[in-house]
């Protein structure tokens, strides 16, 4: 079993929870004494650092949210002086306002190390060539993988996103094993390198795929893997939180979220009552280790359950399970919850359907409608109309079914909607709600 950091991965539970309660009431006292936001905070829920006893006393401290924020923006979350900031980045603002963060020396020394066990975990290290085609710049995303790469060993190629059909050259050329990216964007390296006659699968080394970024279901990571011989480990991160943080490890049973690093808790998102082992809820991450950033009780939006049994792999850290969406890209269809990410999965059950979708939400009258735009495979489109409007009845059917409420499909040509180098953005949302 390969760890990058022996003492701290393999760590017994209740060792673990002994530094985890260590080093929150660590950042409680220094939030308390240092941000004026948490320390009126804490005073209108009534309690002091004093009052962090054991972990589960972490529930009487107050939630953050993006909200806070944006009202801080941009640094007046701060709590070391501006000469102890090394870098700032900058969250994507696709959800709302950006928010900037900064790092002292130790918050990227940290972010590098928790990434580097991920990788580690996997299986990667210093025989691995590791292409990140993730942005470079203020979204975190390129910088995370690229120092966590060096830190392990790797050789990096520093591709950032864009200039496709270069990217396939270098994975093929400097016989890349390992590429970071969002899941979309390697469905259409793979469909861009067939079209210059490469197979991924038997013309070049790449076998494992780093990605995140945007929600993705099990069937997409078994179209990657079939079709393009990668197996993909489903990893995770936020902007505010550091950047990618996490992965799978090699058994993919849920993300190791390292216990020294974030406390997690799934709760409801409306009660905020704690959700019990493989319930879905709202993740909460309290960052222990931040230095210029402090986060607290931080609620994320993103949609997940938690396991704390043993991973196959030896570790005692808590695992979340796949991300299904967030709180705030949830849709609500005629009364009915959708997430892009079901009707993802519902999609490639239908072995006609191709990688590409799009959601429309309109308003007709007092009704809603909602019409998915799904690219056929290529061998599936064909003269045969008869032949298509049956495949489109059962890919409407299959959505109903799943979804519980009513969807219009249109079947469209392989290669008529739109790419993303990025995050994928599924949902056009029409309605004036």
């Amino acid at each position: 079993m390969p760890c990058w950091n022996t003492k701290i991965e393999l760590m017994p539970r209740p060792e673990l929870e002994r530094l985890q309660l260590r080093l929150l009431k660590s950042l409680v006292k220094r939030a308390y004494d240092s941000s004026t936001f948490y320390r009126a905070r804490m005073d209108a829920a009534g309690m002091e650092p004093d009052d962090i006893k054991d972990l589960e006393d972490r529930t009487k401290l107050p939630f953050m949210t993006k909200k806070d924020l944006r009202e801080h923006y941009p640094d007046k979350f701060f709590v070391v002086p501006k000469r102890e900031i090394v870098r700032y980045h900058a969250s994507s603002g696709t959800t709302g306002k950006a928010t900037v963060v900064g790092y002292t020396r130790n918050d990227v020394e940290m972010w590098s190390e928790s990434l580097a066990r991920s990788l580690t975990s996997v299986g990667l290290g210093p025989d691995d060539v590791i292409q990140v085609s993730n942005t470079y710049g203020l979204f975190t995303g390129g910088l995370g993988f690229h120092y966590a790469a060096e830190k392990i060993g790797a050789g990096v190629v520093p591709a950032s996103t864009g200039n496709t059909q270069r990217q396939i050259d270098l994975i093929r050329d400097l016989g890349v094993t390992a590429l970071a990216c969002t899941p979309s964007y390697l469905m259409h390296l793979g469909e861009v390198a067939e079209k210059m006659g490469i197979s991924i699968k038997n013309d070049t080394d790449l076998r494992t795929g780093l990605l995140g970024a945007e929600p993705w279901s099990d069937k997409m990571r078994d179209r990657i893997q079939d079709w393009l011989g990668v197996k993909g480990i489903n990893c995770f991160g936020a902007s505010e939180l550091a950047g990618p943080l996490w992965s799978e490890c090699e058994h993919q049973s849920g993300i190791h979220i390292w216990g020294d690093i974030a406390l997690v808790e799934i709760l409801d998102p409306k009660s905020h009552e704690p959700m019990g082992p493989g319930e879905r809820g709202e993740l909460v991450l309290t960052m222990l280790q931040k230095e210029a950033f402090p986060l607290i009780r931080y609620r994320i939006g993103d949609l997940t359950s938690m396991e704390v049994d043993k991973c196959a792999c030896g570790r005692c850290h808590p695992r979340i399970r796949r991300l299904t969406g967030r709180v705030d890209d949830m849709l609500i269809v005629r009364g009915i919850n959708v997430f892009p990410s079901q009707v993802e999965y519902s999609l490639l059950t239908n072995p006609e359907v191709g990688n590409e979708f799009q959601i429309i939400v309109e308003r007709t009258g007092a009704l809603d409608d909602m019409t998915v735009k799904v690219e056929l495979k290529p061998e599936a489109f064909i003269d045969n109309m008869a032949a298509i409007e049956k495949i489109r009845e059962r890919v409407e059917h299959t959505l109903r079914s799943a979804l519980s409420v009513h969807v219009n499909v249109e079947l469209v040509e392989p290669g008529t909607l739109p790419r993303f180098e990025g995050k994928a953005k599924r949902v056009v949302d029409k309605r004036k709600i």
